[in-house]
């Protein structure tokens, strides 16, 4: 098994939720925890044994200290965050669903300490070194121009320095509507540098400007896929889960990884009921892919452990999946629910 470094570029959030299944502020208290797309992604690597270091800029403050001090707490290696006097913390708020009811997030991150940073701010020649992967995001470029130029600098440094890079699409509409961004250059230009992306047939639709009408969403991926190796001739996997909500508490989640020289594997659909928290989900999902990868398992066993690490993130609150391989391989070997002695 070869343990990797893996270099994450991303904000810093504080999640403020309800508790329970409460409406938002329907009582006087919310609960707090860290979070942030390629945190998420680095603290899973790094429970799985791999030297992670995250990159970012947060507030010279108590809530900057204790995002860094979570992180800092599952192994991550917080040195290149950087620590501003001015600016503010990336926040948003959390309403967990129940019953018919859908969960819903209110983002409050304009003008965040992170979305002030500049491509200036890092010397990624030197984070980069002895990395083997940089892992970004699509929510990044979403925050405003400024970054937007920042995660395509880095994606480029990386490319420029023999460094793989891991690109999770997630397109995030409001976001980008905020300013006005063009999503579909930007993130063309980011799927441009990738080795992987974990994108599924309706992010390719909004990089590509083209529509899959296959009569089913397994096919959808597939031709998405072929097109998405077509237009990058960098990429060489492509990752996705696929989702259906049967209720808030009951979904049936499966997973296809398919690779530019024709391998394709998909992992069983799992049945995941009484959850607990979905939020982090899909980043639980790509550090389990990224780990397959760099641990050598062949697809159909990197597949099968990224949708096990994936759901098993939806039984546990918060957005980290501080899980072990061994937790997921578990998974992944035994379907049992007595307690293991």
């Amino acid at each position: 098994m070869e343990m990797g470094r893996i270099v994450c570029f991303g904000e810093l959030l504080l999640r403020l939720g309800a508790p329970g299944r409460e409406l938002l502020l329907q009582s006087p208290q919310l609960q707090v925890h860290v979070g942030g797309a390629e945190a998420n992604v680095g603290v899973s690597l790094s429970r799985f044994g791999h030297d992670v270091a995250m990159v970012s800029t947060v507030p010279g403050n108590a809530l900057g200290a204790h995002a860094l001090g979570e992180l800092r707490r599952h192994g991550v290696d917080t040195r290149a965050v950087r620590e501003v006097a001015d600016g503010r913390m990336g926040l948003y708020f959390l309403t967990t669903g129940a019953v018919q009811r859908a969960s819903e997030v209110v983002y409050d991150r304009a003008d965040s300490a992170f979305a002030h940073s500049t491509a200036a701010d890092h010397d990624w020649p030197a984070l980069l070194q002895g990395a083997d992967w940089l892992h970004l995001s699509g929510v990044s470029p979403a925050l405003g121009p400024q970054v937007a130029e920042a995660t395509l600098a880095a994606a480029c440094a990386a490319r420029a320095s023999g460094v793989r890079v891991s690109f999770d699409g997630n397109f995030r509409p409001t976001l980008w509507q905020r300013w006005g961004g063009d999503a579909q250059a930007i993130l063309h230009a980011l799927f441009d540098q990738a080795d992987i992306v974990f994108a599924d047939y309706r992010d390719i639709e909004v990089i590509l400007g083209q529509r899959f009408t296959q009569a089913g969403a397994v096919e959808r991926v597939d031709a998405a896929a072929a097109a998405a190796f077509a237009a990058f001739p960098r990429l060489q996997w492509l990752a996705c889960t696929q989702r259906q909500a049967l209720s808030v508490d009951h979904h049936a989640l499966g997973a296809l990884l398919l690779g530019r020289e024709g391998v394709r594997a998909q992992a069983p659909v799992r049945q995941l009921t009484g959850i607990i928290d979905r939020i982090g989900g899909g980043d639980a999902f790509a550090a389990g892919i990224l780990h397959g990868i760099l641990s050598g398992f062949d697809a159909d066993a990197t597949v099968r452990f990224g949708l096990a690490a994936g759901g098993l993130k939806h039984s546990i609150p918060g957005d980290f999946n501080p899980v072990s391989e061994a937790d997921v391989l578990a998974q992944m070997g035994e379907e049992r629910f007595d307690v293991r002695r």
